[in-house]
């Protein structure tokens, strides 16, 4: 029901006031009325008027005007009808109802706008028997229709009670309407006028109310007012529940509404707090920014967004971070490269000595760069030994060609969403460490080091090595999707260098994507250099010893690195040169001036005895004992292979912690030597009547591979034939069971290994002399090389006579 307080034109939707005449019974009281012939027809769009009932109402069309105007000059009487569809603008006579209410013009009041509003009371029904007028406005030939009169039964008595209730009830459930709705129904009297003035009020369909006008039989309007009020009963009480359910809710986003605004209102009296200077201080900053086209509209929308946000929300933390790390993107931001490849080659031989390989890679990229002008970044990835530079390598490379270097450490990594980021709606969310990286550099050209790519993380928490495929695929990484970022960033022309000490460890399909440059370790002739140009300047100017004048021979720093390290890099031959610039920082101290030298015998006394005696290869002279070269991925080593014969059955025991490929090998070698045993003055029958032992010294650490095959071999004939095996010699090759003798890898770090610990000749396969001339020739001086094709050469050369 409605009884709110408007005017509005009949053409509106709108809701009307019914006003209570003062005698009830006006409208009752037809002898009073004299109807004419013709009477003007006032059409109306949103409403039904019923007997009795006072409506004010705003006329507003021409014709309808013209009957208001000419029906008040007259006797003040005029037919009101309903309109059939109230969208048509300008009725014609199809689109009126025949049944109406005839009604008296109370008052004709002259609005501002040339519109005119009039108070209608609604008198009595009517049916229209004939449109005998259609211009300037509509006139009918009408004849009254006589109600009839109210019951006097019991029966009839409940149904007015029961609508005087239903209505007051949906009065109390309808916060629109006002209470002294109530007691206006309350004082009705008459049925007859109460299911006129309720029928009028009634919130329900035109069609509904023109059906309630036209029913003469009091009894019949009455039951189907009842089942109206009923439908609206229901819907009232429905739409009440759910209001009290989300009132509680309602109220307190109010009153945090409310207490927020007014918090506002204070930060802003007390010098202005708002979020208005951050978000115009954001536009500032894009405005000046370059950006992709995507970009560009992503952070429009995201303004968008911050601007309709209070600063006090929970999401408006999660945008302006979002906004922030979009703003400190170097989107299309480029530092410019350094295109003078002399200049650059002369960083590079300053900063690392040796290393050939890579500077050449690095000056091939400059002049490609240089004549093209632009080209996919190379994904390189340095492998070697740890302490040889790899990563110093990769700040030197962004210092040579003038671009910002920024690093990353990929070790212990296990979830991929450190390399993807994670997505911004989860607590704490951050963008991946590729663009964190990037964010740091301020430029989207960085070299960007990968260290320790071969020690990510793979298990059940995560694989962020198969999250890297993309970061270094060139076919890719040009569209790189950070989860955080929620859009597509520009990796392709970042310079990745990866480092890694072991290949096998990197997943097959990452490998794939890097460009593999070997890093082997450096010969004592390297160490030397490296220790007089890098690491005794900057242990000197560490120990605050700059300004003194002392100097280490070559011969003294030879002997540190010989009798004191056993290492392909130079972290250890760092540590003890640091050992004697703190002695001599301290004889400094104490004694107020140094020697201009450091002796051999002042390192015996600062850093011991040695820790390391060449001595040993020349006292294993047994019959048995040969000496092996293996890898491992701080570089070569040496290894002793033992074998020795006693008592038994004809079994073969070995130790010393060796894998399935090593004890293999040592299968292989028994049963050639056991198949050629006349061709090498073996007795035969040992193989019946004695055990043999392998053993290969340092049980604790794990042994593996082909390449002892040739040593194992060695050392089991010379345990048999009782020939010693030559001293200083040493050997690396892998066997077969028909006599050959194949190549193995790692020849370089092996080879260095072997002249640093004092060997003197070396017995390779014949087609690993190639990686030998690899090697440069200083480095391997006063060492002999023996190529081999088949076993029995091994052999020949091997053992003594």
């Amino acid at each position: 029901m409605s009884f709110k307080n408007m005017f509005q034109k009949q053409e509106d939707e709108m809701d009307f006031i019914p006003i209570i005449p003062l005698n009830e019974n006006d409208s009752e009281m037809m002898d009073e009325i004299v109807i004419p012939a013709e009477i003007p027809i006032l059409p109306l769009r949103n409403t039904v008027l019923f007997p009795g009932v006072v409506l004010p109402i705003t006329v507003g069309r021409d014709k309808s005007i013209k009957a208001v105007t000419h029906a008040y000059k007259a006797d003040k009487l005029v037919g009101v009808v309903a309109q059939k569809d109230s969208s048509v603008e300008d009725p014609e006579i199809k689109d009126l109802e025949k049944i109406g209410t005839i009604a008296r013009i109370i008052k004709q009041i002259k609005m501002p706008d040339g519109g005119t509003t009039i108070i209608i009371q609604g008198r009595s029904r009517f049916q229209t028997e004939e449109i005998t007028s259609e211009d300037p406005f509509f006139k009918a030939k009408i004849s009254a229709l006589v109600d009839e009169e109210a019951p006097k039964d019991p029966d009839f008595d409940a149904y007015v009670s029961n609508i005087k209730e239903l209505a007051a009830e949906i009065i109390q459930l309808s916060p629109n309407i006002p209470a002294e709705a109530t007691i206006i129904l309350r004082n009705i009297e008459s049925p007859s006028f109460l299911i006129h003035f309720v029928s009028s009020n009634l919130n329900t369909d035109l069609k509904e109310k023109q059906k309630l006008l036209e029913l003469s039989n009091i009894r019949e309007r009455a039951n189907l007012l009842m089942e109206l009020l009923q439908t609206e009963f229901q819907f009232a009480e429905l739409k009440n529940k759910v209001t009290n359910k989300t009132k509680t809710e309602l109220d307190k986003q109010q009153r945090d509404y409310f207490l927020q605004q007014q918090l506002k209102s204070i930060k802003e009296e007390l010098g202005g707090d708002s979020n208005d200077r951050e978000i115009r201080d954001m536009q500032k900053q894009a405005d000046e920014k370059k950006w992709t086209d995507a970009a560009r509209e992503l952070f429009k929308k995201g303004i968008e967004k911050l601007e309709r946000m209070h600063p006090s929300t929970p999401d408006y933390s999660i945008v302006y971070n979002h906004l922030d790390l979009m703003l400190d993107l170097p989107w299309e931001s480029y530092t410019e490269d350094l295109y003078d490849l002399k200049k650059a080659k002369k960083v590079l031989d300053n900063d690392h000595y040796g290393m050939q390989k890579i500077k050449e890679r690095i000056l091939e990229y400059l002049a490609v760069l240089k004549l093209k002008g632009d080209m996919k970044s190379p994904i390189l990835c340095f492998v070697g030994p740890p302490g040889i530079g790899k990563t110093s390598l990769g700040k030197s490379i962004a210092s040579a060609i003038k671009r910002k270097y920024v690093r990353l450490s990929l070790g212990g990594l296990h979830d991929e969403g450190e390399i993807r980021g994670h997505r911004k709606t989860y607590i704490g969310a951050m963008p991946g460490r590729i663009l964190q990286s990037i964010r740091k550099a301020k430029t989207s050209n960085p070299v960007m080091i990968l260290d320790e790519i071969d020690k990510i993380g793979n298990d059940f928490r995560g694989d962020p090595s198969s999250a890297m495929l993309e970061v270094l695929d060139p076919e890719q990484n040009h569209a790189f999707y950070d989860n955080y970022l929620e859009m597509e960033y520009d990796l392709s022309k970042v310079l990745f260098i990866a480092t890694a000490n072991n290949l096998q460890n990197i997943q097959p399909a990452l490998r794939d994507r890097l460009e593999i440059i070997d890093l082997s370790g450096y010969a004592v002739e390297e160490k030397i250099e490296i220790a007089k140009r890098h690491l005794f300047p900057r242990q000197k100017e560490l120990h605050g010893l700059q300004n003194t004048n002392f100097k280490i021979s070559d011969k003294v720093l030879e002997k540190v690195i010989q009798d004191y390290t056993r290492e392909s890099g130079v972290r250890e031959l760092d540590r003890h040169l640091a050992a004697i610039m703190r002695y001599q920082a301290r004889q400094l101290a104490m004694k107020g001036n140094l020697k201009p030298t450091v002796t051999a015998a002042d390192i015996e006394k600062i850093l011991g005895k040695p820790r390391h005696n060449n001595e040993l290869y020349k006292t294993a002279t047994m019959p048995g004992v040969a000496i092996g070269l293996g890898w491992t991925y701080v570089g070569g080593e040496i290894l002793f292979i033992e074998t020795t014969l006693s008592e038994g059955k004809g079994e073969m025991k070995m130790t010393g912690n060796l894998g399935n490929v090593m004890k293999e090998s040592a299968t292989t070698a028994l049963t050639y030597l056991l198949s050629n045993a006349k061709k090498f003055n073996i007795d035969i029958t040992q193989f019946e009547k004695k055990t043999l032992h392998v053993h290969v010294p340092e049980g604790a650490v794990p042994k593996d591979g082909p390449s002892a095959g040739i040593t194992m071999m060695t050392a089991i004939a010379s345990a048999l034939t009782g020939r010693k095996v030559k001293s200083y010699l040493a050997m690396t090759g892998e066997i077969t069971l028909r006599g050959q003798v194949l190549p193995v890898g790692g020849i370089k770090e092996k080879v260095l290994a072997a002249k640093r610990a004092g060997i003197k000749e070396i017995i390779l396969c014949w087609q690993n002399e190639r990686d030998v001339q690899e090697i440069e020739t200083a480095f391997i001086k006063g060492v002999s090389f023996h190529y081999v094709k088949t076993m029995g050469q091994v052999l020949e050369l091997a053992l003594q006579k």
